[in-house]
């Protein structure tokens, strides 16, 4: 009656009530009998689906209700109905074979193993695929379930050997186009079972099987068949890739695996432009990483013979893909859509990738042979080279030397003697040019005679907006690289750069980091040619921004304000006259050069515009982007420029207090935290920073300042605010805060026996805190966030042990704190256990964890 209401019942409030008590039915114990009842034949299939719906139900969500010895019989009872619906309604057999995959998901590995199973009834499976493929009469949809059918059970772990006849048969199937994709599928499927490499005789018979289909794969490449070209390809590759190692190591067969190799060589240089053309090369790119990781970790003796073998392998290898990157003709480039240039662009970076990684194998003999080719390509007046090719084989210099140290090479002055003689007339040739200067960036800082072969042309190309990023990331890197060689060519650098940055040539991200360029240029030169390349080449920004600071806030002028605020911060961010070359990547820069007499240029030129700062906040105060902007310069200046920037501190300071106290932003917070890590320690700026952070503190809920700073600042600063701001940070939702503010009172806390201030305010508060981190371990924080609250529980017990013996007494007290869920003797234990661990932060943070599970 329920399911007729549910389903006939034109009254939606009967509905309700139907689903409502069909629902509760579904759960109810008697479901295991009338599920079955309700899948009778001779009912209709919306009550069918119910039965099979409310099985579903029991099975997964009510297993324990199952004794094991009724296991095998629901199986059977479940393959049963299955069997019987294969011919029936779909929807009710697909709920069936939900629910036997929520039995088996239940029932394995123990009661049920599967896929074990599974395995063992090949030996009764595999006839019958051999009979149904080989019978000449078998209709062309049986043979292709056939197939799909061998995809599936190769998965079981099956056998390689076991499977060797159905996969000859599969082979066989490739010639019918209408079997080729499922063919195909099967045989990569059952190819690349990690288990398979076992079966190295299969593997062995599979090889001429596979280079038999290379007339397939020809005929496919010309009369432009890609499917089937595609598909023979993955075969190939799979049976190369995943078994060179194995095949390697059959030394008496190298000449098959040999012809192999070359199959796929050909697939990696199949003709056509990819992807336009062909999408299969991209599929081989694998397959030569593998091979040579497999080669070079051969013990010495056999890596030589295999080295003779493949070098000259992998040296084809590298024209093959300087060919597979070359650009098609301008015109057809032009019709591509902005798609298949993007896949293009993607594909050539894995060809770089790619020729970086048989570099280890080629080493400098590499760069060499493509110097040798480039030198006559542009030498050779008989037969001019088409832009393509020059524009390949330097896109492979560059992809060495990007991130290979070239510097033992003795090719790349011939290289940089032969850029110049390129006749530039594309834009993807100018590009390349450009990039591949900028990548031997660091060859000429070794090499500085060099520069005055390649700067002109970088300059040049800066006043071209289609090369705008090429070019300036390469002046940038030349800048940063060889700043020390670059003061004769300074002037000239600034005012080309003054002249594109007038004109607007580039694209707000290249203007920043043209800025960037000059910094680190600058900072090479005397302060008094800083300041005066700095006046001529701000000044014209600071006069535009003085006319914007008049007008009356607008969208359009707030971008423009923004735009030169981030200019002069991306130019403060490099510019540092006492920076030395850093040693290594990602080192910190080490301050030892004396630096001249007088103020930092940066400082002088912070000094000059702060008023003009100030004008701009005052209305733009309310806008957090513009905010952010203004806080940019002075963040970066003073991570530049450290202690340095020690003459801009007493007025920032001001200023920030002033921003903060009239509308709390993150930027000036971000900047009042650099200012307090830097000079809190520091007499003669103790006592503008201790009034900032007071202010901060005392206007900020969160807590996102370090404990250290308040360590640093706590022998003369009133506390009076930090705990109870962070006792109410831990209450905060956001995970980020919360861990911050857990961090701040692990670091405080050790403190409070040596700094009479933290201790005060410990002793005041500390019960407040422990409260706090009691009701967010009793569930109202997320437990992924219970190693932080235990770090706190645990620098609590170090530090103010006889006090939070105490405070757990008088917080565990009151019933249903922390939570009703817990008793009074599961919270005495719980204080019990903390009390005793004063040495093991570990065991505390699983004591947390295992009484959050119980609250």
């Amino acid at each position: 009656q329920a399911l007729h209401q549910l389903y006939y019942d034109p009254n939606i409030e009967n509905k309700n009530l139907a689903q409502k008590w069909l629902m509760q039915a579904q759960v109810s114990p008697q479901a295991w009998q009338f599920c079955w009842v309700l899948l009778s034949p001779d009912k209709v299939p919306e009550i069918q689906y119910f039965g099979a719906s409310a099985l579903h139900t029991k099975i997964s969500r009510y297993w324990c209700d199952i004794p094991v010895e009724q296991y095998d019989s629901l199986k059977t009872q479940l393959f049963s109905q299955i069997a019987r619906f294969a011919s029936g309604s779909k929807i009710v057999l697909t709920r069936l074979c939900v629910a036997l995959a929520s039995l088996a998901l239940n029932m394995m590995p123990e009661a049920w193993p599967v896929r074990g199973a599974l395995g063992q009834e090949w030996a009764a499976v595999f006839p019958l695929l051999q009979q149904l493929l080989r019978q000449s009469d078998s209709p062309g949809f049986i043979k292709a379930k056939v197939l799909k059918c061998l995809s599936s059970w190769v998965l079981l772990d099956v056998p390689l050997s076991e499977s060797e006849g159905l996969l000859t048969e599969s082979f066989a199937a490739l010639r019918d186009p209408e079997l080729f994709d499922t063919a195909v599928e099967a045989v990569v499927n059952a190819i690349s079972q990690p288990d398979s490499q076992r079966y190295v005789n299969t593997l062995l018979k599979l090889v001429p099987q596979v280079l038999q289909l290379q007339d397939q794969l020809h005929q496919a490449v010309q009369s432009g068949d890609m499917e089937t070209s595609h598909g023979i390809c993955r075969i190939a590759v799979a049976l190369g890739e995943n078994h060179s190692r194995a095949l390697l190591e059959q030394v008496e067969q190298w000449q098959g695996f040999l012809a192999l190799v070359n199959m796929i060589m050909f697939c990696t240089g199949i003709p056509g432009h990819y992807p336009v053309n062909e999408t299969t090369s991209s599929l081989t790119l694998t397959f030569w990483y593998t091979l040579q990781d497999d080669i070079l970790s051969f013990e010495a003796e056999k890596q030589a013979l295999y080295l003779q073998v493949y070098r000259p392998v992998y040296f084809q290898l590298v024209d093959v893909l300087l060919h597979k990157a070359q650009f098609p003709s301008d015109e057809e480039y032009a019709s591509w859509s902005s798609d298949e240039k993007e896949q293009f662009r993607i594909y050539r970076v894995d060809i770089s990738d790619t020729l970086m990684y048989v570099f280890e194998m080629l080493g400098v003999e590499l760069l060499s042979n493509l110097y040798d080719k480039l030198g006559r390509l542009l030498t050779n007046t008989d037969q001019p080279a088409s832009w393509q090719h020059t524009e390949a084989l330097l896109y492979g210099f560059q992809s060495i030397a990007e991130t290979i140290d070239v510097n033992y090479s003795d090719v790349i002055p011939g290289l940089i003697g032969l850029i110049p003689r390129i006749s530039i007339n594309n834009v993807q040739l100018a590009d390349t040019v450009m990039f591949t200067i900028g990548a031997l960036a660091e060859w000429l800082a070794d090499h500085p005679v060099m520069l005055s072969s390649v700067l002109p042309l970088v300059l040049h190309a800066l006043g071209n907006p289609e090369l705008s990023v090429s070019s300036v990331s390469t002046l940038k890197k030349i800048c940063r690289e060889c700043k020390h060689d670059l003061p004769p060519y300074a002037a000239n650098i600034v005012a080309v750069s003054q002249e594109v940055l007038i004109k607007q040539i580039h694209k707000t991200s290249q203007c920043m980091w043209l800025m960037q360029a000059l910094g680190f240029l600058l900072s090479a030169l005397p302060v008094e040619e800083i300041l005066r390349n700095l006046h001529s080449l701000i000044t014209p920004y600071i006069q535009q921004l003085e006319k914007l600071a008049d007008e009356t806030p607008n969208p359009s002028n707030k971008l423009a304000i923004i735009h030169i605020l981030g200019l002069l911060s991306n130019l403060f961010t490099t510019l540092d006259v006492t920076r030395q070359e850093e040693e290594g990547e990602g080192a910190p820069p080490a301050k030892t050069t004396p630096p001249e007499p007088g103020p930092n240029p940066v400082v002088v030129v912070l000094q000059q515009v702060f008023a003009l700062i100030q004008t701009v906040l005052s209305k733009w105060l309310n806008d957090s982007q513009v905010v952010e902007a203004v806080c940019a310069i002075f963040e970066k200046s003073v991570k530049t420029l450290l202690h340095d920037f020690a003459p801009m501190v007493s007025q920032l300071s001001e200023m920030l207090g002033q921003m903060y106290s009239t509308i709390p932003q993150a930027s000036a917070l971000d900047l009042t935290r650099q200012m307090v890590y830097i000079f809190a320690s520091q007499t003669d700026h103790f006592s503008p920073i201790k009034a900032l952070f007071e202010l901060v503190t005392s206007e900020c809920c969160s807590v996102r300042l370090c404990a250290c700073v308040c360590v640093s600042l706590s022998l003369s600063l009133s506390l009076t605010h930090l705990p109870l701001s962070g006792v109410l940070s831990l209450k905060f939702p956001e995970a980020p805060t919360v861990k911050s503010t857990c961090l701040f009172f692990t670091e405080l806390l050790p403190h409070c026996g040596d700094i009479p201030p933290v201790g005060r305010v410990v002793q005041e508060d500390g019960k407040l805190l422990l409260q706090a981190v009691l009701e967010a371990i009793g569930g109202q924080a997320s437990r992924s966030l219970m190693d932080q609250f235990g770090e706190v529980l645990f620098s609590l017990n170090k530090h103010c042990f006889s006090c939070l013996v105490l405070w757990l007494k008088e917080a565990m007290q009151p019933a249903g704190f922390p939570t009703s869920r817990v008793s009074a003797e599961q919270k005495d234990t719980f204080t019990q256990q903390i009390l005793r661990e004063r040495v093991n932060k570990r065991r505390v943070k699983d004591i947390v964890k295992e009484f959050t599970l119980l609250c």
